[in-house]
């Protein structure tokens, strides 16, 4: 569509940033620059350069001489950037300004501007960071493990591990045909062959050890046994080098063997869990198998400890995703493995697994699965294994045993968040409510200054009686005194509404409850205002505020 005036309108009472930029170029611009910019904003996903306005606000039309022949300027940016940059030339009133719409860079490569690679950097242009740049080649190869490899047949394939695969996709999905078909034409229907090669998923799955040795050595899997952080080499070293659906149940049993039971008492009975929990762990490695990057060349190491489990994935998190939102965000690097283990029911096609990982550790009372020590070269997750709070995993069974309900991943990280505070992320704030509902939490306050805690019941369960108190915090009766006694103290002083918040921060009350019992007490007669403002006092009834000038001038007038 045209651009028009509208357009430029809109545009120029938005915020810049690296997709819109303005320059005013009254005079000349130099074809130099232009380049530049348009390079840049081209790396970074297309946007728009606007010459003949101001770029501070408020904005003004100031008109443009730059550029007199837009087709030849059109054609030199063709020429030297590879990309088509259309330029809109508008008059507004008798002002001349020049729109240049800027594409995103071509799949997978950056773009140029003579030898420089250059993103929007505040006021200017900066060197395009390796982050981005990585992001861009990243694009390049959409599934690196729907790619042939090269050297690999059909005797690269493990005929055990095609065998578990067939078993486990005919259970479930319920296809009788996949029992009849043969090796090749089960693989084709599953795309982990193409055109009769063997693709990079087909050999991370069921490739033999030999093929993998020679054609993809990173694929294989390391496990250490250690018994302390100390340096030196590892108690228990071993080296899985065979298609991962040949090796992923004697995986879990060498992490089995040294899983110790951790004990607590119920009443009269005692309860075991494992240190490290079986689905926990074979999600763990699910993930790093699927998401893991096979272009670089070091392997997936799962390390454990008496009381701890790492698993340490070559590459970072795929483009979107983050410790922040690995919950609620599925971006598969390796889109034909995933699919592949989907098909076989040992993950879900749509997730990573994050959430089982998640709600059993909020479940078994243990830290939440922790990737701090990722970064851009790596997914580093730990697992804790230690169970924290006996009595807090003992309520959360019973929870579920009396509102007979299962509580989603979601449910236990509300309820977890609560335990250790009263805020809860704003993903999570359609929940309480239906926790609420659900008698597991209670509402305290109204409006803006309503807050959640855990039900009374819990905190009674826990022997926390004192702490229920104090989360919940007084009632409104007992913080009205509590306001009227600190007005009586500071007299004629009076104080402001930040000073009265002060004064009765430790009763647990928010900023806008303070704000409420003022109105109720103003209402009732007990209090008054002086001043509109945040700096405006307040009084008891009946005081006054102090008026310094005027006693300073009946002083003077004593004194004469």
């Amino acid at each position: 569509m045209p651009v028009t005036l509208a357009d430029l309108a809109a545009w120029m009472r938005s915020d810049e940033d690296e997709h819109l930029e303005f320059k005013e170029a009254k005079g000349d611009f130099k074809f130099d620059k232009l380049r530049d910019y348009c390079a840049a904003l081209a790396n970074e996903g297309g946007g728009r350069l606007v010459l003949g306005v101001t770029d501070r606000r408020p904005r003004r039309v100031v008109g443009s001489r730059a550029f007199g022949n837009l087709q030849a300027t059109k054609a030199d940016l063709l020429q030297q950037l590879h990309i088509r940059v259309e330029v809109t030339e508008l008059v507004h009133q008798v002002d001349r300004v020049l729109i240049f719409e800027v594409p995103k860079h071509p799949l997978g490569l950056p773009v140029y501007s003579g030898a420089k690679l250059q993103m929007r950097g505040g006021e200017g242009l900066v060197r395009l960071s390796p982050d981005l740049l990585r992001r861009i080649l990243d694009e390049a190869v959409q599934d690196y493990s729907a790619e042939p490899c090269e050297g690999a047949d059909a005797g690269s394939l493990d005929a055990d591990a095609i065998r578990e695969f067939r078993v486990r996709w005919h259970q479930k999905s319920g296809r009788a045909d996949l029992l009849r078909m043969n090796n090749q034409r089960l693989l084709e229907d599953a795309e982990l062959l193409v055109r009769g090669r063997v693709t990079v998923a087909a050999l991370v799955l069921f490739g033999t050890q030999q093929a993998l040795a020679k054609l993809l050595p990173q694929a294989e899997l390391v496990f250490e046994y250690r018994s302390g952080d100390a340096a030196g080499p590892a108690q228990d070293r071993r080296e899985f080098r065979r298609g991962f659906l040949a090796v992923h149940d004697e995986i879990w049993k060498t992490v089995n063997l040294r899983n110790d039971k951790q004990h607590y008492q119920d009443g009269l009975f005692i309860r075991d869990i494992q240190t490290f929990d079986e689905a926990v762990v074979r999600e763990a490695i699910l993930n790093a198998v699927s998401h893991r990057d096979y272009r670089l060349g070091s392997s997936v190491i799962v390390r454990q400890y008496p009381r701890r489990l790492e698993v340490i994935s070559p590459g970072g998190f795929p483009e979107g995703v983050n410790p922040a939102n690995i919950l609620w965000q599925s971006r598969p690097r390796n889109r034909r493995i995933a699919d592949a283990l989907g098909k076989c029911g040992m993950v879900e096609r749509s997730g990573v697994g994050a959430d089982i990982m998640f709600g059993t550790a909020i479940r078994e009372s243990k830290p939440m699965p922790d990737y701090t020590r990722s970064d851009d070269t790596q997914v580093f997750l730990s697992l804790d294994g230690v169970v924290q709070d006996p009595r807090f995993l003992r309520y959360m069974e019973r929870a579920a045993q009396e509102t007979q309900r299962d509580l989603t991943t979601e449910d236990l990280l509300v309820l977890n968040f609560l335990r250790q505070s009263d805020r809860v992320p704003d993903r999570l704030a359609d929940r309480l409510p239906v926790l609420s509902d659900a008698g597991l939490i209670e509402r305290i306050g109204q409006g803006r200054g309503v807050r959640y805690i855990l039900a009374k019941r819990f905190y009674y369960e826990m022997g926390e009686r004192v702490t229920y108190t104090r989360r919940r915090g007084l009632d409104r009766r007992t913080l009205k005194a509590l306001l009227i006694q600190h007005l009586t103290e500071v007299g004629t002083l009076g104080s402001t509404l930040g000073e009265i918040h002060l004064g009765l921060r430790s009763s647990n009350v928010s900023y806008n409850q303070v704000k409420s019992l003022l109105r109720d007490l103003k209402k009732e007669g007990s209090v008054h205002a002086v001043g509109r403002t945040r700096a405006g006092r307040w009084f008891l009834r009946g005081l006054d505020p102090i008026r310094p000038n005027r006693k300073r001038a009946s002083d003077a007038g004593a004194d004469t």
